[in-house]
């Protein structure tokens, strides 16, 4: 238990980030509930959901730096790729679920823009509302998507390799500048995976999950070779009074967790797009067979004696 309530840090730059986005946030949630109730409605339970995700995917983040994980990071290599994970996968996930873009919006003051091109006060409307327009991706591979994702593996080797690893334990600004780009290559990645209102993926399920496999792989080598990897890979984690067998387990243990852990999501993340492209599939072939036969002309007469 000491391990939890002690060891917390007071990173007055994390903590003053996460305030101003939560609070930006709510105030945008609570103004789009005060234009609802205006007209006798209340939110869709979507956006409440979505709001949720969004706070718990912030507060994941911040927790990532000023708890316990981020204070034995500095020591353990396993709790410092453990930590790695929740910065780049699992905290960008719930903050692009969370679709925050239009609340951040009212919470800044730029919801008239909003609200005159939705066309309705207080009800943005969101992309992807109708079978049809979410079945209306962009022709061919765009490039956008795979610039990201090539921008995001490079992203997590770099830093993986042996010297801006060890650089960010040794240097504060470093370290803050991997958080950083650890949270924004997350968030643009999983922008290009799952619809974010109003933003949209530009590629059809099934290419989103020629994406998750890029992904998959290439989280997979890096752990198989830190797994696997002989000798001490971060020598930093060496000035801690530790022994290089103690070190060489503990990155065995973060290959483990780096080659494990990702794949959770990005399974469950690849079944529910294989579902959804097998429905699309399925559904396109049922509309247009009952739109022929709406369309074909029955044999028999209407009346007796007409044909």
């Amino acid at each position: 238990m000491n391990v939890v309530v002690s060891n917390w840090s007071a990173n007055v730059v994390a903590l003053a980030a996460y305030a101003v986005a939560a609070v930006t946030h709510l105030l945008g949630v609570r103004d789009a509930a005060t234009d609802a109730g205006r007209r006798g409605r209340s939110l869709p339970p979507g956006q409440v959901r979505r709001a949720v995700a969004f706070q718990a995917g912030l507060l994941l983040a911040v927790l990532a730096v000023v708890s316990p994980i981020g204070y034995w990071s500095y020591r353990y290599i396993w709790v410092r790729n453990f930590q790695d994970v929740i910065l780049t996968i699992a905290a960008p996930a719930l903050i692009v679920l969370g679709a925050p873009w239009l609340p951040l919006r009212r919470g800044l003051g730029l919801a008239g823009r909003d609200r005159r091109a939705a066309g309705a006060p207080g009800e943005p409307r969101e992309p992807g509302g109708s079978d049809a327009a979410a079945r209306d991706w962009s022709p061919g591979w765009p490039v956008r998507p795979i610039v990201v994702t090539v921008m995001f593996c490079v992203a997590w080797w770099v830093w993986h390799l042996p010297g801006p690893f060890d650089a960010a334990v040794r240097s504060p600004a470093v370290y803050a500048l991997e958080t950083i780009t650890y949270l924004a290559a997350g968030i643009l990645m999983w922008l290009q995976l799952v619809e974010s209102p109003p933003l949209r993926p530009q590629l059809p399920p099934l290419r989103r999950i020629a994406l998750v496999l890029v992904l998959a792989a290439s989280g997979t080598v890096l752990g198989l070779i830190r797994a696997y990897g002989p000798g001490v890979a971060y020598p930093a984690y060496l000035d801690s009074g530790r022994s290089v067998a103690a070190v060489v387990s503990d990155q065995q243990a973060g290959g483990a967790i780096l080659w494990i852990i990702p794949l959770i999501p990005l399974s469950i993340l690849a079944v529910g797009l294989a579902t959804r492209w097998l429905s699309e599939e399925e559904s396109e072939p049922s509309a247009a067979d009952f739109d022929r036969l709406l369309k074909h002309k029955s044999a028999w007469p209407s009346r007796p004696g007409l044909r």
